[in-house]
């Protein structure tokens, strides 16, 4: 606790105070910062705190790499001491101040690239957790079922794995969901419309009804079709609430968004979705089929920088499209590469070097490197050597 606290306090000196940061957030290894003034933002001093990393610039975000665990700490510790905003006076003019600033901010830090990534990041990484616990029980239970790695224990205990199986699986049955549900979120409409839209376009029956001749598909275009969808929906949902009587608005505005959004998904989102999925699974597979080294080469040399940048959040939904669509995902072995050779390398520094400082930071990092999580790595060791 007190470690933190010193990390904060730290990091408020370097980011110019608190006054100067009207919001702060963290995902799984970084601190996301937002400043009022630039000016006053020390990076050098930043850069020194220890237990930070590395730092990075993405748009006028400011970000600090902390590590897994350790980012929500530091978060909590600086709006610990963050004191509590000063209330405004009543009045118009204290609102419309008000309303200015939260404007000014958003329009400063928005860019293209990075809000629309940031979108992404934010509707796939509250699902990380379960995909790790999912990915490491799915793991066990392979391994447990290999009779060359555990012997007879799949035939003594077929309830037992057949328990771990469904703990393993259970987000993948419920993964188009919750990606609806927080879509939904994120796109400022209302949570539970997104996981209803979500629910209709994975829904059984649809495999009983035909459209133009042709049976409906469950499930087709996944997650992909399903942003889409939610994304509509949001921007229905909103036009509706300008244009109704607030009378009616509550039971009104729910009813003509399913409808519409639900219809015009049907029709064309979903399998403009499905047709997306498709093509990026075949390019995938193409590429990996026939671009052999060359390919391999690009796909895992490219992929560090992309994590550097925070471009590799954008690649979210294509991994769950490729794995929940066809159950394997041949482009992750790949781009993992690059962190097996920046563990290997790493590995070598430790064994190298002469510095008390790099090994505690190698000792620290390399644990969640070879669990996949590259960025401590990345700027802790790779980018200051």
């Amino acid at each position: 606790m007190q470690h933190s606290e010193s990390v904060a306090a730290a990091l408020l000196a370097g980011l110019g105070g608190a006054d100067n940061v009207p919001r702060l957030e963290n995902c799984m290894t970084r601190v996301r910062v937002a400043v009022l003034d630039d000016r006053r933002v020390d990076v050098a001093a930043l850069q020194r705190v220890e237990g930070i990393k590395g730092y990075v610039l993405q748009g006028r975000q400011h970000q600090l790499i902390a590590g897994p665990g350790a980012a929500a700490k530091v978060v909590d510790a600086v709006r610990r001491l963050m004191p509590d905003a000063p209330a405004a006076p009543f009045g118009a003019g204290a609102a419309e101040s008000a309303a200015q600033t939260r404007e000014r901010i958003k329009t400063r830090y928005a860019t293209p690239v990075s809000g629309a990534l940031r979108q992404l990041a934010d509707v796939f990484i509250p699902l990380i957790p379960a995909f790790i616990a999912s990915g490491l029980i799915t793991g066990l239970v392979n391994l447990l079922t290999r009779s060359d790695v555990s012997g007879d224990i799949a035939r003594h205990y077929p309830n037992l794995l057949g328990l771990l199986a469904l703990f393993g699986s259970a987000v993948f049955a419920i993964m188009t969901i919750l990606v609806g549900v927080n879509a939904a979120r994120v796109f400022g409409g209302l949570p539970a419309m997104g996981g209803v839209m979500a629910a209709i376009l994975s829904s059984p029956g649809l495999a009983q009804i035909q459209l133009f001749d042709q049976p409906l598909q469950p499930g087709r275009g996944g997650v992909i079709a399903v942003l889409l969808v939610v994304a509509l929906m949001c921007w229905v949902e909103k036009s509706l609430r300008r244009r109704l009587p607030e009378s009616i608005e509550l039971i009104v505005n729910p009813l003509l968004t399913t409808l519409i959004t639900a219809s015009l998904a049907i029709v064309v989102l979903q399998p403009l979705g499905g047709a997306v999925s498709d093509t990026i699974a075949h390019g995938v597979n193409v590429a990996i089929d026939r671009g052999g080294m060359v390919v391999g080469a690009v796909l895992a040399g490219s992929f560090l920088p992309l994590v550097l940048t925070g471009l590799h959040q954008g690649m979210v939904p294509l991994h769950v499209e490729l794995i929940q669509a066809h159950g394997v995902n041949p482009l992750l072995p790949i781009l993992a590469v690059a962190g097996v050779g920046q563990v290997g390398a790493s590995l070598a520094v430790l064994l190298k070097t002469r510095s008390a400082r790099l090994k505690k930071v190698l000792k620290a990092a390399l644990p969640v490197g070879v669990l996949g999580i590259g960025e401590p790595l990345i700027f802790g060791v790779t980018l200051p050597l």
